[in-house]
């Protein structure tokens, strides 16, 4: 479905069933898949996506966003709701729409493990201001970083 805004076809095409509409419609359906496979999805295709567990779910929007071809996709507290196993596997996705299909990932979690794990940069916010930059080590040492998430006192040994 993600696709169809990108498919260069006509009504008039559609309607003739044109070899290029048809062309369209399986590189459509390859593409699906395709992401459908990277998502671990391919064998519940033909399933509706209300029926899906939440876990299904969130891997279904990443792999309908990916068929778009986007350059950045933006994943918004992906790892709600998740249980362990399931952020791990996000956490896996994630590497793989970053290292092997060069996308860039926009992140905003509250996971800090999952954060820490899987970011170059990191910008953290406390009540909407910025109060760190930089890579995992310069966050995990930062003391008002630590102060805002973990409730301790600027000075107080905490790690992430």
């Amino acid at each position: 479905m993600a696709q169809h805004m990108l498919a260069n076809r006509s009504l008039l095409a559609g309607i003739l069933n044109t070899k290029s509409y048809k062309k369209a419609e399986e590189d459509a359906l390859e593409r699906a898949f395709y992401w459908l496979g990277v998502v671990d999805l391919v064998d519940s295709a033909n399933r509706l996506a209300g029926e899906l567990s939440y876990g299904q779910q969130r891997r279904l929007e990443i792999a309908r966003a990916m068929c778009t071809n986007p350059e950045i996709v933006c994943l918004d507290e992906p790892a709600a709701g998740l249980n362990p196993s399931e952020t791990e596997a996000l956490t896996k996705m994630i590497r793989v729409l970053r290292d092997e299909h060069n996308t860039t990932v926009l992140l905003i979690e509250h996971d800090m493990g999952m954060v820490m794990d899987i970011s170059d940069y990191i910008v953290v916010l406390d009540h909407g201001e910025v109060i760190a930059k930089g890579g995992p080590d310069d966050i995990k040492s930062n003391p008002k970083v630590i102060a805002a998430y973990l409730g301790a006192e600027e000075g107080e040994e905490v790690t992430l």
